[in-house]
């Protein structure tokens, strides 16, 4: 099944997600729900996962724009909760066009003291639950014959260590990748695209409770400190990413799989 040739297609169309359904797991919060609002503009119907209470956002999300929106507990490191989160979509809306594998932890440990339980965490969250994510996304979507994308949110840490603490995380992200590019191998037969978007430090809620941690020992404030570094002289904000995932997610993107997205502000080329 060939990806079709979308070149005579207007711009408008090529951006349109119009009776499209989308997942965005983690998508009551931050990043997430960045990206639900992006996808939501763009025409989408789009089911929010998350452990946040997802109702919510998903209420205030419909409410102000009148699309198609719906949210649910999600336990990603859960393979049952992933599985009822995509037959939710089906069965609410028809179809999945869309998978979003946006939910992640980024906890720090230094190594010597990094349990085995921390570290199998860290990559259930963000490993095994992209790779479940993907797994039951691509099935309802080759079932329905009619392609898809899946879109998984890694990291510049998938390009450097970063730092010292982190040793999961990295790995997490470094793993992201890979199982993108393999991803993009099995299911593009089946007109599947798969693609990563790789951010660099966004501020987000989860950002701002560890900011007093970091002025406290006289590491200043982490936004400004880490912002003044990079190239284009700002720490990211969640809609900085929600753009390019809807990027990757339309069909301006149709030629487009296994590659990753960065969006970084330079981050990876320092």
């Amino acid at each position: 099944m060939a990806v079709p040739d979308v070149s005579d297609h207007p711009l408008a169309d090529l951006l349109s997600l119009q009776d499209r359904v989308a997942v965005v797991t983690g998508g009551a919060v931050g990043i997430g729900y960045a990206v639900a609002e992006r996808l939501v503009e763009a025409g989408a119907a789009v089911v929010i996962g998350d452990l946040a209470p997802p109702d919510a956002a998903a209420v205030a999300l419909s409410t102000r724009s009148g699309a198609r929106v719906v949210g649910t507990t999600l336990d990603v490191s859960d393979a049952a909760s992933i599985a009822a989160c995509a037959d939710l979509a089906v069965e609410r809306f028809g179809r999945l066009d869309v998978w979003v594998n946006n939910a992640g932890i980024y906890p720090s440990a230094p190594l010597l003291e990094l349990t085995d339980d921390a570290w199998d965490k860290v990559l259930d969250v963000n490993l095994r639950g992209s790779f479940i994510g993907a797994r039951e996304a691509a099935a309802r979507m080759i079932a329905a014959g009619r392609g898809g994308v899946i879109v998984n949110i890694a990291s510049t840490a998938a390009f450097k260590a970063g730092g010292p603490g982190v040793a999961h995380y990295v790995s997490s992200k470094h793993g992201v990748l890979g199982l993108t590019k393999s991803l993009a191998v099995e299911l593009g037969p089946h007109g599947i695209r798969a693609l990563a978007v790789a951010p660099t430090l966004i501020h987000t809620p989860g950002i701002d409770a560890g900011r007093a941690g970091f002025r406290a020992a006289g590491l200043g404030d982490i936004l400004e400190t880490y912002g003044e570094r990079l190239p284009l002289g700002r720490v990211g904000v969640a809609d900085d990413v929600a753009r390019v995932v809807l990027f990757a997610a339309s069909d301006l993107a149709m030629f487009m799989t296994g590659s990753t997205l960065l969006v970084d502000a330079g981050d990876v080329a320092l």
